[in-house]
């Protein structure tokens, strides 16, 4: 089972199942939510976001996640995505916040390469 997205009347499916089998094989934790081409990790770690290549996927890491920690689990998750025949490249950081008086957060990407 996987996401869709309809761009210009063309729907785009993405391996959502695939994904979270990586992130749960990688660093053992469940994805929270997932949102059009992003899928994001529980407790804001990181997201993973579907690029246009179908078989490459972007990661963006919580600005507030230590480097080293950041590193190790981009690491388990490359490894994962790779033995799962996809492709995982290092976006960026990226820091959310909760908007005033509702329950939508923003999301800014920083750092983005």
């Amino acid at each position: 089972m996987g996401t869709a997205k309809n761009t210009k009347n063309k729907i785009e499916f993405y391996e959502l199942e695939k994904v979270k089998f990586i992130v749960k094989d990688a660093c053992g934790i469940d994805i929270a939510y997932a949102y059009e081409d992003l899928v994001f990790s529980e407790h804001g770690l990181f997201i993973i976001q579907f690029l246009e290549n179908s078989k490459e996927l972007g990661c963006w890491f919580n600005k507030e996640c230590l480097e080293q920690n950041k590193v190790s689990m981009f690491n388990s998750l490359a490894k994962s995505a790779t033995l799962n025949k996809l492709e995982l490249k290092y976006k960026g950081k990226f820091e959310m916040s909760q908007k005033a008086n509702s329950e939508e957060i923003d999301i800014q990407f920083t750092e983005v390469i």
